[in-house]
């Protein structure tokens, strides 16, 4: 499975592959049509707990890291789910926030990678 990871705000383009949304709230500002999303998964996004403890915090990036992957494997559905689309080709994962380094994207890959 080839997995890319993209900004939702980016344009889209035919390398994207299938266009997943790994985001629990749709992005502010942008339109469905504008988003080309194929699949949004909010399901697999951090709780909202989490993701309002976290706050984009780069200084909490570890400890966001090690929940975010216990919530991932207590939620072993939302995750086949999410292989089940990675499973028919190139895909990108679509998130919202402004860090391309530290977002719930960026775990998410590594995690479906084994890391």
């Amino acid at each position: 499975m080839t997995v890319g990871l993209k900004r939702v705000y980016e344009p889209p383009s035919q390398a994207d592959g299938t266009r997943i949304l790994v985001d629990r709230l749709w992005p502010r500002g942008l339109s469905k049509d504008k988003a080309q999303v194929d699949l949004w998964l909010k399901e697999v996004a951090p709780s909202t707990e989490l993701r309002q403890w976290f706050n984009h915090d780069p200084e909490k990036w570890p400890e966001f890291q090690r929940r975010y992957r216990a919530e991932l494997r207590a939620n072993g559905e939302a995750v086949s789910k999410l292989k089940a689309a990675l499973a028919s080709g190139r895909a990108t994962l679509l998130y919202g926030a402004k860090d391309e380094a530290h977002n719930d994207a960026v775990v998410l890959a590594a995690f479906l990678g084994g890391a």
